[in-house]
């Protein structure tokens, strides 16, 4: 399906990451957003709540971030593509409902731009330390897709890939941008309506009483086709372990269906989900690994690597989860090491480690976060990678 062109804003743009964000989700066509302001991820609910009234789009600010998730989810279920968005204290506060969008198999979107943290932690600063958050950070086994944006252009491509991945397999899809690229102002292009893909809900059109909300339906792989709540189907949505139709039906048999295609239906499809970019890689003997702002930094020290003579590649992760393992596997084989260039102290770096499995050797340039690494010292650590 093609954009609708009322939500695409075609043109050349000076935006920031957020407010592309914000046009990436008009363009995919999100039109229903709830909400709690919390900086640095504002800007984004500022533009979308003055966009969405040309839109037909409905805006709402929640009493917190809590309430913010559970209406996301009502609003998936009541028909329309839905988002919120939030950083590092909120993020943790929709864990509970972002587990429940897993169970239920609820489409929609989580913008987090990530702040320094623990706690209350740097407001205005960036970081990257809600990466493993983000996978594990609510209860139980499921699966979930993040994307990871490094241009204000990027955070427009990859949150319409953010929408049209969660309607394709019924899951929360984030999008975990960080402060320095939501605050970034770079030329934007935004491209005419009918170039922009977007996947539209699959929905169930057969006989009403036979319908199963989460039923395995062969010829749609392991998701579930949806219908609208209010439509006239009769169905059961809980966070319960549950049948086809949807009703509680707590015995470990249905527990081990369940819970195996919830994990399944993206971890089967990693190879069509995952997305990535190299430069160099096959040639290299050292390989960065980095995303989001830290991979724009990261270009400076090999390039500083590279006037040294050192052959030297990157991989830049625009999807972080479903990890890329199976790339990483294959480069492993060939590298003498890998150098993870992050802005936290060793996060996605141990996922690094269990792909690599002691094929090559793994090194971590960390950085606590409020500012990006200098380059000097992603280049001090490739150094030591190279003895």
């Amino acid at each position: 399906m093609k954009a609708d062109p009322k939500g695409v804003l075609t043109g050349a743009h000076f935006l920031d990451g957020d407010h592309a964000c914000a046009e990436g989700a008009l363009a995919a066509g999100c039109r229903f957003f709830a909400g709690y302001p919390i900086t640095p991820s504002t800007e984004v609910a500022e533009r979308i709540a003055l966009r969405f009234p040309l839109v037909g789009g409905i805006f709402i600010q929640m009493e917190d971030e809590l309430a913010s998730m559970a209406a996301v989810l009502g609003g998936a279920w009541g028909g329309k593509k839905s988002m919120t968005v939030t950083s590092g204290p909120g993020f943790s506060l929709m864990m509970e409902n972002i587990g429940l969008a897993a169970m239920t198999e609820t489409p929609c979107v989580i913008v987090n731009v990530q702040r320094g943290g623990p706690s209350t932690g740097l407001p205005t600063l960036p970081g990257q330390q809600d990466m493993m958050q983000a996978r594990w950070g609510s209860h139980g086994d499921y699966e979930i897709i993040a994307v990871v944006p490094n241009s204000p252009q990027e955070c427009f491509d990859v949150t319409i890939e953010a929408f049209n991945l969660s309607e394709e397999y019924r899951v929360p899809v984030m999008v975990m941008m960080d402060e320095c690229v939501g605050h970034m102002t770079e030329k934007v292009v935004i491209p005419p309506a009918e170039e922009i893909e977007v996947f539209n809900r699959r929905l169930y059109d057969g006989p009403k009483q036979d319908y199963l909300p989460y039923a395995v339906d062969s010829d749609n792989g392991r998701v579930p086709l949806m219908a609208n709540a209010g439509a006239g189907y009769r169905f059961h949505v809980t966070g319960l372990t549950h049948d086809e139709r949807g009703y509680p039906a707590m015995n470990a048999e249905v527990q081990q269906e369940c819970v195996t295609r919830l994990v399944d239906k993206v971890k089967l499809n990693t190879h069509a989900i995952a997305r990535y970019e190299e430069e160099e890689v096959e040639e290299a003997d050292i390989v960065l690994v980095a995303y989001g702002i830290s991979s724009r930094v990261a270009m400076r020290a090999l390039e500083m690597a590279r006037a040294d003579g050192i052959k030297i590649g990157l991989f830049r992760m625009i999807t972080a989860w479903p990890f890329p393992e199976e790339r990483i596997r294959q480069i492993a084989q060939h590298v003498n090491s890998f150098v993870m260039v992050e802005l936290n102290l060793g996060q996605m770096v141990t996922e690094l480690e269990r792909c690599v499995a002691g094929a090559a050797k793994v090194h971590l340039a960390p950085h606590a976060g409020g500012w990006v690494h200098h380059p000097e010292d992603i280049l001090q650590i490739i150094s030591e990678a190279t003895t």
